[in-house]
């Protein structure tokens, strides 16, 4: 997996802060700050986790160091009140987990986009779940983010991602995906 980050200058910082003092230490959610970062590559496993490959995990390491970018547990899941599934995507941190419903719209051009809107508590979009006292917590937060996946004229899948808060935007990331043996 090839990927190109474009951060905007007000939260690159953040995010290198985020990457150095917290992913890094968790091995979760250290996305790149500066395009050299990952200038040779990103390794992309992807694990089925039952039998019937109801979930799967898709785990990203930096080539050039072996450390995690971030893994996350994929699914479908259908929320309340929703007649359609959402890709559900869970990324486990040390006293919780972020949950993301991301809403898939079909393209004319072929491609898909995902999305995770601004909405009530209970629709698509990303959630804080901490645990505390034995009890979990679950908070919708404020980061959006959409994927356009498509297949380029030389048959890659690529995909471009934006997350943002609020609705500013924090960073964009272009994905090349290229399957390998």
């Amino acid at each position: 997996m090839e990927v190109w980050p474009q951060w905007n200058p007000v939260f690159q910082p953040g995010g290198e802060f985020v990457s150095r003092l917290f992913g890094r230490r968790v091995q979760q959610l250290a996305l790149p700050t500066r395009p050299l970062d990952v200038a040779r590559g990103v390794d992309s496993r992807v694990v089925p986790l039952t039998g019937s490959q109801q979930a799967t995990a898709w785990i990203r390491t930096l080539r050039s160091t072996g450390e995690h970018v971030y893994s996350g547990c994929y699914t479908t899941r259908l929320l309340p009140g929703s007649q359609n599934p959402s890709v559900h995507v869970a990324f486990p941190l040390e006293s919780g987990n972020i949950q993301v419903f991301l809403e898939p719209v079909a393209l004319p051009d072929g491609g898909l986009q995902l999305r995770s809107p601004a909405g009530a508590f209970g629709q698509n979009g990303a959630y804080a779940v901490v645990e505390e006292h034995g009890r979990n917590f679950a908070a919708r937060i404020t980061i959006h983010e959409s994927f356009h996946l498509f297949v380029d004229d030389e048959g890659a899948v690529r995909t471009d991602h934006a997350l943002e808060l609020w609705s500013a935007p924090v960073v964009r990331l272009h994905y090349k995906l290229t399957l390998t043996a």
